[in-house]
């Protein structure tokens, strides 16, 4: 069965079938929809999960010997596979149908992969996945669907904007989703829910302060001290919020946390920069801070979050700014002095 991505949270909710192959080149609307999958088959008693990675070194066999082996610590399993490029080859494909042809129970499989080719709707795996379950294929946003997914993005956190001023945010995004549901995230930290004005709109939603709040982060993950001052600075003197800047900088912290626990677990890389979207382009500088910082230091640095947002809220005395500074130099990896608090 196909489904558009909207109607998929609907399908969830309503019966679990046992195949779902979610398909497209747009990173965040792929990976809530693999998400949802993923909460609703734990809330149906699926608490075991095993990720299987389609990459150089994967063996279908692995794929077939996981659908016959049963969870020791859970009935009801998970078998996640992920498949950066959607062509499973001539020994993927018959994989694929052999399992189809015996589906295990309480089993449920997940397959997330990049865009799906018109020349693959006719393949017969494709056509025996669909047979025996939902098949999503997500597609890029623009026009009158970007304006309706704004709008619903922006209602789901509470926020009530203007036709018009929706139309500033996609204006501002260009279709970039996740600089979207980013956007929408700082309007939500500087305001909380309810109206939000068109000048609201414009002050947060700004392109210079957007790219600089986030250079501000690459900057300290690539150690450039120097720089982290300047962009500091300049974020300070500009007007810049200091909310946003926090929200940036602990974000950062606590995705470096998670990345670092789950590659410690043994989990692959390319999986993991995959579900905390560090695409291509950041692929390396991650890497290198990853290889730099420890985790206790990122613990202080989450300390320092805690504290810079009491600062924020005179709930604790002194200089949200350099608690905010803080924070960018443990990123950068140089030694600061653990928060203490003040009132």
């Amino acid at each position: 069965m196909w489904l558009k991505t909207e109607q998929l949270s609907a399908a969830l909710a309503k019966k679990l079938a046992p195949i779902y192959f979610l398909s497209g080149d747009e990173p965040l609307q792929l990976g809530e929809a693999v998400d949802a999958v993923r909460r609703a088959a734990k809330i149906a008693g699926y608490d075991s999960r095993e990720v299987l990675t389609v990459d150089a070194g994967f063996s279908w066999a692995d794929f077939l010997q996981a659908a016959d082996s049963m969870s020791i610590f859970s009935e009801k399993k998970i078998i996640d596979l992920r498949m950066p490029v959607c062509k499973p080859g001539a020994e993927g494909s018959k994989a694929l149908v052999n399992y189809c042809e015996r589906l295990p129970e309480d089993t449920l499989l997940l397959i997330s992969t990049g865009k799906l080719e018109k020349a693959a709707k006719k393949s017969k795996w494709l056509m025996a996945l669909e047979k025996h379950g939902v098949v999503v294929q997500v597609w890029p946003l623009a026009g009158d669907a970007l304006m309706q997914w704004l709008q619903q993005r922006l209602r789901d956190r509470g926020l009530i904007v203007g036709k018009t001023d929706v139309a500033i945010i996609a204006s501002r995004v260009e279709g970039n989703l996740l600089a979207a549901a980013q956007e929408i995230e700082k309007l939500y930290v500087l305001y909380g829910q309810g109206s939000i004005s068109n000048q609201q709109i414009q002050d947060a939603v700004a392109d210079g302060s957007r790219y600089d709040v986030f250079n501000l982060v690459d900057a300290a993950l690539s150690g450039r001290v120097e720089r982290v001052l300047k962009i500091l600075s300049g974020l300070r003197h500009e007007g810049i919020a200091a909310p946003i800047v926090l929200w940036a900088l602990a974000r950062e912290m606590r995705n470096l946390i998670h990345i670092k626990r789950q590659l410690d677990a043994g989990q692959a890389q390319n999986v993991v920069f995959m579900q905390y979207q560090v695409w291509d382009n950041r692929q390396k500088l991650v890497s290198y801070a990853l290889a730099r910082l420890k985790q206790k230091n990122l613990m202080l640095g989450l300390l320092l979050a805690a504290q810079a947002d009491r600062q924020i809220k005179g709930a604790q005395l002194g200089d949200c700014w350099e608690s905010l500074l803080q924070i960018a130099l443990v990123l950068a990896d140089k030694d600061v002095n653990a928060p203490q608090r003040s009132f």
